[in-house]
């Protein structure tokens, strides 16, 4: 249930008491109301106020307030909300900066897409499809000919129920895979939580690491992502070990993913790896039921006050399904498309996608309209 916040609630929070500040309120002129408005990072997203949410207690109590009252609503807050309240302002108008891979170069400030290239028997959606390694990596040149900046190869299934791969038969599913990808110049990611795959994937030519675990599941993965100075995806599960979909059930889902998420970020900085090189993913369908989802991506947005691109994959979920009477996994693709515009337009700066060509030109058509609307 809603409870408005007030700055008088602010003054009286505990100790333990927690701010979060999400970007609320976009515009697509910015230019109309001076210093009004804020921009996300780098990105072509601008907003008008935050929603601020005090939680205190178990309860979470909100306001919106705008950039310009922002100032008088951090002077109303104890020290240590203050602090977190101001860090984030600044986490989320930061620029991100260019991701390097090799001699590929990815820039951020408008949405990247990811093609999804599962060379697995068993996966939910295309499963069976890229057993056979050449055609695996005709699919992946495909995908990146079509608009894919990066190519994110995974070879052990993460569906519920799926079943544990051993790390030596998922490293001989995607070396080939991997090598022959990047030897044709393209920007390859290794969709693993195992050390050993994400070892022999770099070594291969792979540029990041995607790991649904947040290097949580294997104890040498945070060692090698910090040895190969690479880019990381840490990705929100609710558990980190054979299953990541057990142990779901949320008071507030977008809070505690977030915290989760804040953890891990703060844990791989300690362990040596550069905050620039770490992308954050939300993880929707683990762990998650369909309210959970919806709610993580209205307030998506939230993520950027930890200060890292969001990688944003909701591709053929079966939220999409439960939506629109059960569809199957093959006839998601308007749920999909529905669903990462609006990430994008949440300044979601990487789209994790099956169908490259009609999720592009959907981002063209985002890209149009925003930039219509900056220059009438």
């Amino acid at each position: 249930m809603f409870q408005p916040l007030t700055k008088p609630a602010l003054g009286s929070a505990s100790a333990e008491a927690q701010i979060y500040c999400r970007p609320a309120c976009f515009v697509d002129r910015p230019h109309e109301l001076d210093d009004g408005c804020l921009r996300i990072a780098d990105t072509m997203v601008w907003f008008a106020a935050w929603q601020v949410s005090l939680r205190d207690d178990g309860v979470v109590k909100s306001a919106i307030v705008t950039v310009a009252e922002f100032d008088d609503w951090i002077a109303a807050m104890p020290d240590t909300l203050a602090r977190a309240a101001t860090t984030q302002r600044a986490a989320t108008v930061r620029p991100r900066g260019a991701l390097q891979l090799g001699e590929r170069t990815i820039r951020l400030n408008e949405p990247q897409l990811m093609g999804i290239l599962n060379v697995t028997p068993d996966s939910f959606s295309d499963g069976g499809k890229h057993v056979d390694t050449p055609a695996a990596i005709d699919a992946g040149f495909a995908m990146a000919s079509a608009g894919a900046a990066i190519i994110d190869v995974g070879g052990e299934s993460t569906r519920p129920g799926a079943p544990l791969v051993w790390e030596g038969d998922e490293i001989q599913r995607v070396e080939g895979v991997v090598a022959g990808l990047a030897k044709g110049g393209v920007a390859v990611s290794i969709d693993t939580r195992k050390a050993a795959v994400m070892e022999a994937a770099l070594a291969a030519g792979a540029g990041i690491v995607n790991d649904i675990s947040a290097l949580r599941y294997d104890d040498r993965a945070m060692e090698v992502v910090v040895r190969a100075r690479c880019p990381v995806v840490l990705m929100h599960a609710p558990a980190a070990k054979s299953d990541p979909h057990a142990g779901g059930g949320y008071d507030h889902v977008l809070f505690e993913v977030y915290d989760m998420l804040a953890d891990r970020i703060a844990a791989c900085v300690a362990a040596g790896i550069d905050p620039a090189r770490i992308i954050v993913d939300p993880g929707l369908g683990f762990g998650k039921g369909i309210a959970d989802n919806l709610a993580l991506i209205n307030g998506l947005a939230l993520f950027h006050t930890l200060g890292c691109p969001i990688l944003f994959g909701a591709s053929r979920k079966r939220m999409i399904g439960a939506l629109d009477n059960e569809a199957p996994a093959d006839q998601r693709l308007g749920g999909t498309v529905a669903l990462h515009y609006q990430a994008a337009s949440q300044g979601a700066q990487m789209l994790r996608i099956h169908d490259v060509a009609e999720n592009q030109q959907a981002l063209r058509v985002w890209r149009g309209l925003r930039d219509a609307a900056l220059t009438a």
